[in-house]
């Protein structure tokens, strides 16, 4: 540990050197018997920490040394005197801000114990300036919102972001509780918690929301009370720490796990549903040659095929929801596909709500996922329902735009879907994060926060854009722009369903499905068509039949099978079949990972789109 320097002053060079003398074993010490250099030497060394000066200098006393000293330097100042008089050395002290005097001669024990106290008040000084820039430097520089307060929660330090967070200054803080300064129902809860962790003695940490619905602000805050030389607890430290982040992104992660497990139950039940569809549909179909001179009974067919059809669309809106699945653009006509929509909004909307259409003709064809383009239309109604609590009109308009100037889109012609509402508006600060993914205003459990991330994402790929304006009190209008389709609108194909033809190739097919009746309505099919068909119920009977040298030409196999999938099946086939090609059926592509160079066809189907394919791997194979 290093000695601490003190500074002797004295005209008389003897005295100096019994200064020396006397404390040299104990500190550095430095001598100057002029003031002027005295004071060169406090300018040049702030290490020093005690000055022990003669009063009667020539040019300068002793005080006013040590008087000009204070203004620059923070060393303790002793006064070596001669005087007499009381009076003057009082006065002397005074002028010098000096601690302490010495009658001169002196007592060596005496000066030194005087110059020791000195030395550790000037050290302990030194430790508590050191403290406080450390204090202020954290309460300054944290990220953190940090405060202390006495037992009856008046803050004694707090730093400004401390004091910004409760609607205050520094200063004006000082000596307040936070129910005084603030005056809200945070403050009174945050007072009323420094009281329990007061009265209990024991450090604590709460996670509190504060600000408007869907725009909330997380605190963490950690309250660590702080004991007395009797063991009471004599003040309160608080650092509060914003977690509005780390809170979103944990929201996000159980949205995520939450709609990946939607996907996952939306895939299982397409591929349940659509194996009855298939097998509604096929029989159906399967049937209404048997009743083409029976017109009431082929009515009641064709209401049951369109009903199964509209359970076939249903299917598909459901797959929407995976966030697996993939988009397949084409060129649409908005203006159909809203057209389209009517028993969708009055099965998704409720009665409530009035569905108005202002339908442009002739807009532009846009390139977008058909499914995903309903699906977006229908978010953005589900969240216009959702503002009139209360009831009132959904306005869904149409036309073409020609947008030359906007710095996000490419200049040219779009078509443009508009949904208005009467309903609550959407104030500013929400209105910046709606389209941010998993950011939701409503209740748990009754929203998922991706309907207008979805949405925005979709004009994002297209190549559009999203724009919402919306009032506190006077709804909401939001507008997605499509870019038209390269052309126009001209050249898009109208979908034909074709018939099905005959067998045009004589060849024995392998039919594998667990599912009996769509294993039936498939090998109904098939042998409508003039094939000589086969009936497996699960991948190993179907290698077996294989085996046992039925010579088989194609297989049409199901995808998600119990103890044998469909691509485990067809993998088995190619190694001990070479060139017998396998077709596989499937409710719900994503089941299982599928190699790209096996064909596959989605359920349910018509019978001319089985016998297309059919007809198609078989002259592929001859």
């Amino acid at each position: 540990m290093s000695k601490g320097t003190i500074l002797a002053v004295d005209d008389e060079p003897d005295i100096l050197i019994a200064l020396e003398d006397l404390f040299e074993d104990e500190y550095r010490v430095l001598t100057s018997s002029k003031p002027e250099e005295a004071l060169d030497l406090l300018r040049a060394d702030p290490d020093i920490a005690v000055v022990v000066s003669d009063q009667r200098m020539p040019g300068m006393t002793g005080d006013a040394l040590l008087a000009e000293a204070r203004g620059f330097h923070d060393a303790q100042a002793i006064l070596l005197t001669g005087y007499a008089d009381i009076s003057a050395v009082i006065a002397a002290l005074n002028r010098g801000g000096i601690i302490g005097y010495v009658a001169k001669p002196w007592d060596p024990t005496l000066l030194r114990a005087t110059v020791r106290n000195a030395y550790e008040r000037h050290r302990l000084g030194r430790d508590l300036a050191t403290e406080r820039a450390l204090l202020h430097g954290l309460l300054d520089h944290a990220e953190e919102a940090i405060s202390f307060k006495d037992a009856a929660g008046r803050f004694i330090r707090l730093n400004a972001r401390k004091a910004a967070l409760i609607g205050g200054d520094v200063a004006s803080c000082l000596g307040r509780t936070e129910d005084e300064i603030a005056g809200t129902h945070e403050a009174r809860e945050a007072q009323a918690a420094d009281a329990r962790a007061i009265s209990l003695g024991q450090a604590g940490s709460t996670v509190i929301a504060s600000g408007a619905v869907g725009a909330e602000r997380w605190s963490h805050v950690i309250r660590v009370p702080i004991r007395g030389g009797a063991d009471e607890v004599t003040h309160l430290a608080t650092i509060e720490r914003d977690v509005t982040e780390q809170k979103s992104l944990e929201a996000r992660l159980r949205q995520s796990d939450k709609m990946q497990a939607l996907g996952t139950l939306a895939g299982g039940i397409a591929h349940d549903f659509n194996n009855l569809l298939t097998a509604i549909l096929g029989s159906l179909e399967l049937v209404g040659p048997k009743i083409a001179d029976q017109p009431r009974v082929k009515r009641l067919v064709d209401n049951a095929t369109g009903a199964a059809q509209r359970g076939s669309a249903l299917t598909k809106r459901l797959l929407s929801f995976s966030r697996s699945n993939d988009a397949h653009a084409r060129p649409v006509d908005p203006n159909v596909l809203i057209e389209g929509m009517s028993a969708l909004f009055g099965s998704s909307l409720g009665s409530l709500v009035r569905v108005v259409r202002d339908l442009e003709p002739g807009i532009p064809f846009a390139l977008v996922d058909p499914d995903q383009l309903e699906l977006a239309v229908l978010n953005l109604c589900i969240n216009a329902r959702d503002a009139m609590p209360e009831g009132g009109t959904i306005t869904i308009s149409t036309r073409r735009a020609d947008i030359q100037d906007d710095p996000d889109l490419k200049p040219g012609r779009y078509a443009v879907i508009s949904v208005a509402d009467e309903g609550t508006g959407i104030p500013p600060e929400i209105l910046e994060r709606v389209c941010e993914p998993f950011f939701t205003t409503k209740a748990v459990g009754q929203g998922t926060g991706l309907g207008l991330a979805m949405v925005f994402g979709l004009a994002q790929q297209a190549g559009g854009r999203l724009r919402i304006r919306s009032e506190v009190g006077q709804g909401t209008h939001i507008d997605l722009a499509l870019p038209q389709v390269e052309g126009g609108s001209e050249g898009v194909s109208v979908e034909v369903v074709p018939t099905a033809p005959p067998a045009a190739i004589p060849a024995r097919i392998l039919v594998v499905d667990d599912d009996e009746e769509v294993r039936h309505v498939t090998a109904s099919f098939l042998s409508d068509f003039g094939y000589d068909e086969t009936e497996a119920s699960d991948g190993r009977s179907a290698l077996a039949l294989m085996e046992q040298g039925h010579g088989f030409d194609l297989v049409v196999a199901d995808l998600a099978m119990p103890g044998m999938t469909g691509v485990e099946l067809a993998a088995a086939i190619r190694q001990r079949f070479s060139g017998i090609p396998v077709l596989l059926l499937t409710g719900h592509a994503e089941a299982v990972q599928i190699p790209d160079d096996l064909p596959v066809m989605t359920k349910p189907f018509a019978s001319a789109e089985l016998a297309a394919r059919i007809s198609q791997l078989l002259e592929g194979a001859a």
